[in-house]
């Protein structure tokens, strides 16, 4: 039986069966962030600290612009074993219903607010529904605050969204949101973006600066609104069968350095906010500010919807608001 349950651990987790003890174990992360992304510059420092502390037991291998799989492929591949971490953001919302309090418009005023929505909301409810369906969450990290562009005209108020093809990631409520305000949302991949963007199948899209910047989407944009409309974590995600079947130390080291990097994290994405929004500038593109409080006005049938179709949907929602008072 013992040498059985090494071989299924071999296989699992990519080790050939001769002499599969002595063997490093090979854990891939797999994110959609192209280089130079909060994505990569995340998933990179939490490899190299975790490889740091691993040694010879095991070692992270990081792989990102999608290299493999988009972000349902990633989350498929976690169950399947044969990718270990992913770092979804949106897509979670598809997953459970839960994760849609991240796509409620204005909902996380900072990052301090953030840390006490994830401390007091995300572990005891969030975290739980994804485990449910098989996702582990090690550890929150940062997509970011979301801003608008588009080559039709400057955004300022929901009005000003009517007709323009806005390209969404695959959450329900983002299409919802976008619906409300007036655009036609276009659900795709990130990495289907650029070219979309050049080629006018789109007019527009949504992203945070580090994904913009990076995916150099200021070269096929006109203009860049300050719509700031939704603050989006991303998780450092593992299939749980293929998790539980490491070893206790190693599981132990990986989820303790996810945690851990999340200050890391904070930091790069609080300061590539004003680096970038600076280099975005003087790239070209035109850059105005939004009404946000216009924005937040349009956004309250989204809130009943979301309260109306999660159980216990209110309750979230009124708890994490409270926590940024």
């Amino acid at each position: 039986m013992k040498r059985i349950a090494v071989s299924l651990l071999v296989a699992a987790w990519g080790l050939s069966a001769a002499g599969a003890s002595a063997q490093q174990i090979e854990l891939k992360f797999g994110h959609v962030g192209a280089p130079g992304s909060l994505f990569a510059m995340s998933a990179e420092e939490f490899a190299k600290r975790a490889n740091a502390k691993l040694g010879d037991s095991a070692k992270v291998t990081v792989f990102g612009s999608s290299q493999l799989g988009k972000d349902k492929e990633l989350l498929q591949k976690l169950k399947l074993g044969t990718v270990h971490f992913a770092l979804p953001s949106t897509v979670m919302s598809t997953v459970a219903d839960e994760f849609g309090l991240f796509e409620m418009p204005y909902l996380v005023k900072d990052r301090a607010h953030m840390a006490r929505i994830e401390n007091e909301v995300f572990w005891e409810r969030l975290a739980p529904a994804a485990e449910a369906r098989g996702y582990k969450i090690l550890a929150v990290w940062e997509n970011g605050f979301r801003h608008v562009t588009n080559n039709q005209r400057p955004i300022a108020r929901p009005e000003d969204l009517k007709g323009i093809k806005l390209r969404t990631p695959k959450g329900t409520w983002r299409v919802r949101m976008f619906q409300a305000y007036g655009a036609n949302p276009t659900p795709m991949s990130f990495s289907e973006v650029f070219t979309a963007l050049q080629t006018g199948v789109i007019d527009g899209q949504e992203n945070p600066f580090a994904q913009i910047y990076s995916a150099k989407f200021q070269e096929v944009q006109t203009y860049l609104s300050l719509t700031g409309h939704v603050y989006t974590p991303a998780y450092v995600t593992v299939g749980t069968k293929a998790w539980d079947k490491l070893p206790a130390e190693v599981r132990k080291t990986l989820e303790e350095t996810a945690k851990e990097t999340q200050a890391f994290v904070y930091d790069t994405a609080a300061r590539l906010d004003k680096e970038l929004l600076e280099k975005l500038r003087s790239g070209g593109i035109q850059v105005n500010e939004a009404d946000k409080a216009a924005f937040a006005a349009a956004s309250q049938d989204i809130y009943a919807q979301y309260a109306k179709s999660v159980p216990g949907g209110q309750k979230l929602v009124d708890t994490a608001i409270g926590l940024g008072r």
